[in-house]
């Protein structure tokens, strides 16, 4: 069952998720986080956080601020925001009485479910997908004329999924002071790494990094053929029935149809 709910941030905005509940008392709980400029309703994490719900978790997927339908301005987002916001959706589930927590996330949503794991000792497990864990220095990614804008004004202006945005100098100097790699390498909990080998945003490089930072807690699921998105509805089904049963093993409890599915 889905369930549309809300909840608030640090800051008093109203954020927007959809809750996947289980038909029997749910085994755990999963939190997931969306790309950067995108919503929950990506394909992707629709369909991990159903898989979810079959198997017996509780699943949350939700907006940040400024995106999809919950409230705050977009151009006041820093990764330190976002990580207070899923702080914020591990407290409700809390209240909830879920037993087990693990959290996922989307490409930037992966860097959030990354931190916040690290954050906060009750998370159990983290999955990563289509995530990054070097050059996460974002300003790399500005052109000179963009650069140049931003340290003129403050602000930098873009296009995003038919949104006109735009970025502040908070947003980079924020995102300076987190190190994705330093974060995998210091992790004490499980992870699971998700990626495309064929993904044109992040390269599938990426994945290999994270192993080789943590060897003996990350597992890799590289899913051949896979773009950044993993818009192919086959691909999102291998995704979720993996993260899913990932998921299952790390919480204990039964993996629905077998040890593994394909």
């Amino acid at each position: 069952m889905e369930q549309q709910i809300q909840f608030d941030n640090h800051m008093g905005e109203t954020l927007s998720g959809t809750l996947h509940q289980p038909e029997q008392p749910p085994v755990g709980a999963v939190i997931a986080g969306h790309c950067f400029t995108c919503s929950r309703h990506t394909g992707v994490l629709r369909r991990i956080c159903s898989e979810l719900c079959q198997a017996g978790f509780m699943a949350l997927r939700f907006d940040f601020s400024g995106n999809g339908q919950s409230q705050g301005r977009f151009e006041d987002s820093t990764w330190s925001k976002q990580v207070r916001e899923m702080e914020a959706a591990i407290a409700l589930i809390q209240e909830k009485g879920a037993p087990w927590i693990g959290l996922a996330g989307h490409s930037l949503g992966a860097a959030i479910a990354l931190l916040t794991a690290r954050r906060v000792k009750t998370v159990s497990g983290v999955c990563r997908v289509a995530g990054r864990v070097s050059q996460t220095r974002p300003m790399q990614f500005l052109t000179p004329s963009q650069q140049e804008t931003l340290e003129q004004t403050g602000q930098v202006g873009f296009s995003s999924r038919e949104r006109e945005l735009k970025l502040t100098r908070n947003f980079f100097a924020d995102a300076d002071r987190h190190d994705l790699m330093d974060a995998t390498r210091s992790l004490t909990i499980p992870m699971l790494v998700v990626h495309g080998d064929r993904d044109e945003i992040i390269p599938v490089a990426e994945a290999h990094l994270a192993k080789t930072a943590n060897p003996r807690l990350v597992e890799l699921a590289i899913v051949a053929g896979g773009d950044h998105m993993l818009a192919q509805p086959d691909h999102q089904r291998q995704v979720a029935r993996t993260v899913a049963d990932w998921f299952c093993r790390q919480a204990g409890v039964p993996v629905p149809g077998g040890k593994s599915r394909q």
